[in-house]
């Protein structure tokens, strides 16, 4: 193996080892924070913070401007089920149509597989949903974690990491990073607005979303020789 082979070989490794060690201590953050959710321990920052987004006097008005309201319901709407599947179909359709069909099985089964994990840690916590304010969007599910934070993370995060692989120069990995970042934010702000998560939710939510993310991308690095999205990406550039 040549000098410049190995380089790259140890930093790969690297890169994989940090990922890897980011991945446990967010795992480690957490089963920290789910605890003290189970325990009730946060539900007083939790009520403190979704009653600082009403009005005092009239807690089913939220703080802020009208088009506020109507631009974060739009935004929540970014990291709903219908949205995601939409756009993960229309990628997966895509990169078929480019025979790049091992990219599109991961990123078909990264995002199953999350939403897989997102129902059953649902069902674990059975957390109810906020009642301290008036809901503005409808709700069905269970609160702990946040379903549209988690899911968002996995969907974007993947899809930002996807096109970063993509782009040549560093500029466009950066903004493709923070492009993912930016919308996942968006819609777990939205849901605390909007009164039908609590923060503990939403953070929760972005570490499990964030860690999935990560271990399906260490995977992916991982075995991109034998799997052959490496040869895919030289043969579609």
């Amino acid at each position: 193996m040549s000098w410049l082979g190995r380089r790259r070989l140890e930093r790969r490794e690297l890169t994989w080892l940090i990922v890897g060690l980011g991945a446990c201590v967010l795992l480690f953050v957490f089963v920290r924070l789910a605890g003290e959710v189970t325990e009730g321990d946060t539900q007083a920052f939790d009520n403190r913070i979704l009653q600082a987004l009403r009005d005092p006097n009239d807690p089913s008005r939220p703080i802020g401007p009208a088009w506020l309201e109507s631009s974060l319901l739009d935004l929540t709407a970014i990291g709903g089920p219908t949205v995601l599947f939409l756009m993960v179909l229309a990628v997966v359709g895509f990169l078929l149509l480019q025979t790049r069909y091992r990219t599109a099985l991961f990123v078909a089964l990264t995002t199953i597989s999350g939403e897989l994990i997102n129902t059953a840690l649902k069902h674990a916590f059975n957390r109810p949903r906020p009642s301290v304010v008036p809901h503005l969007r409808d709700v069905f599910s269970s609160s702990f974690p946040s379903g549209h934070a988690m899911e968002s993370a996995i969907v974007y995060l993947t899809l930002g990491a996807m096109l970063m692989r993509v782009a040549e120069r560093r500029l466009t990995k950066l903004y493709c990073l923070g492009i993912a970042v930016l919308l996942t934010i968006l819609v777990g702000v939205s849901r605390v607005y909007l009164g039908v998560h609590y923060p503990t939710d939403v953070i929760g939510g972005w570490i499990i979303g964030f860690v999935w993310a990560s271990i399906c991308w260490l995977v992916a690095q991982r075995f991109e020789e034998s799997a052959g999205i490496e040869a895919e990406k030289a043969k579609s550039g």
